[in-house]
């Protein structure tokens, strides 16, 4: 349930969003290669079956995987524009998004983006799409210096919460800029810490005792760094009033209150990642089609001898199918 797709937005379509920075598909003569563009700066190589829905049925056949969700690639948010540019552009992109699906619906599912800078056309937006068929929404765990705690976004939350809809928070715009420069180290330090911080900014702010108890939020990236300092918080929460201030209860006793993916590449974090969440919690994903997903969609699950095979079929089916109202014939073993 974590897979990114880009549609083939051409030079004069990102213009919409902005002559600047607009996202764009470069595609190399072959058809089989190419590069998303920022503007006339390229952002990311990428292949084929980011965009070709039918040569990504082929890949999923490959890998035996039956249905995927996919969201986004979060390059598309367009949080910097005006907020009418971004609501049309966000109805634009989602629309590409069923288009993408429509090379077969029971298969290819995908997540709606919404115009977050403005509260009142993302949860239009939200609905709308969710209506035409998205089966849920995927939101950046920031804007700018607001996080998720910010009142706005957790009005956002709150609405999805009275409409059932699903929400998949990725990170974005990475902290440190600057500091590292080489080595991914932006996606591989302060990738996990952006995650962490959204979760923590709902949490330790208060926010969970006002969004109603019906939402379901799942983070990217499993979570991050959140399921091992988990007992640092804690350990903060029993000794320092003002991480309590806003907080009334026990960090940890907040993990039944959002989902997480298995993104995590290592046996030993996943299992740590089933002690802190339960592995009714934790969802299929993978990062796909990007270099560090996961290669062999669900290896990891599939690998772990400490799973009985009634957490398996929950982590790689049953928990999505729930999650986003796909399916009522699972049953939990």
């Amino acid at each position: 349930m974590h897979a990114h797709h880009f549609p083939r937005l051409t030079r004069e379509e990102a213009n919409l969003l902005s002559a600047q920075s607009g996202p764009w598909l470069h595609i190399d003569a072959g058809g089989d290669h190419g590069q998303i563009m920022r503007g006339s700066e390229p952002f990311r190589p990428v292949d084929r079956v980011l965009w070709d829905a039918h040569a990504r049925l082929e890949d999923l056949d490959r890998q035996g995987v039956e249905i995927q969700i996919s969201c986004a690639t979060p390059i598309m948010f367009g949080y910097s524009a005006e907020p009418n540019v971004a609501a049309d552009w966000c109805a634009r992109m989602n629309d590409h998004a069923l288009t993408f699906a429509s090379a077969d619906p029971s298969r290819l599912k995908v997540l709606a983006q919404v115009p977050l800078q403005d509260l009142d056309l993302a949860c239009i937006e939200a609905t709308r799409a969710t209506r035409a068929g998205h089966v849920g929404v995927q939101i950046g765990n920031h804007l700018g210096h607001r996080d998720m705690d910010d009142e706005r976004l957790v009005a956002f939350l709150t609405h999805c919460a009275q409409e059932g809809i699903a929400v998949l928070v990725h990170p974005w715009d990475m902290m440190g800029e600057g500091r590292m420069k080489k080595w991914m180290l932006p996606w591989l330090v302060a990738m996990p810490a952006e995650t962490q911080l959204g979760m923590l900014s709902l949490i330790l702010s208060g926010a969970f005792e006002r969004i109603p108890k019906s939402l379901k939020i799942c983070f990217a990236h499993g979570g991050g760094a959140f399921a091992f300092l988990l007992g640092r918080v804690d350990n903060a929460w029993k000794h320092r009033d003002i991480v309590r201030e806003n907080c009334p209860n026990l960090p940890s006793s907040y993990v039944d209150r959002f989902h997480v993916d298995s993104a995590v590449f290592e046996q030993r974090s996943l299992r740590l990642l089933t002690e802190v969440h339960g592995t009714n919690r934790i969802l299929l994903g993978s990062d796909y089609p990007f270099p560090l997903g996961e290669a062999r969609i669900g290896t990891l699950i599939e690998e772990a001898d400490f799973l009985s095979e009634a957490d398996r079929s929950r982590m790689l089916a049953g928990n999505a199918e729930e999650f986003f109202s796909l399916s009522d014939a699972y049953v939990e073993a």
